[in-house]
């Protein structure tokens, strides 16, 4: 089986796009958004727009 990102129901905070990309990861959900957070200071409108794309795009979590 192909191995996916998803949106997190579990480490939902906004949309849940940093907690779905931790869980793929195996990162802890804060630093994830910690570094979302960073790299949208410094790139600005980038990283926003990026989040918007992904919480548009990417399936819910599925059980």
């Amino acid at each position: 089986m192909k191995k996916r990102i998803y949106l997190s129901d579990t480490n939902k905070k906004l949309g849940g796009v940093c907690g779905g990309i931790a869980q793929f990861f195996h990162f802890e959900p804060s630093i994830v958004r910690i570094i979302f957070v960073l790299l949208a200071l410094y790139f600005r409108i980038y990283f926003i727009i990026i989040y918007i794309i992904l919480w548009a795009v990417l399936p819910k979590e599925q059980y």
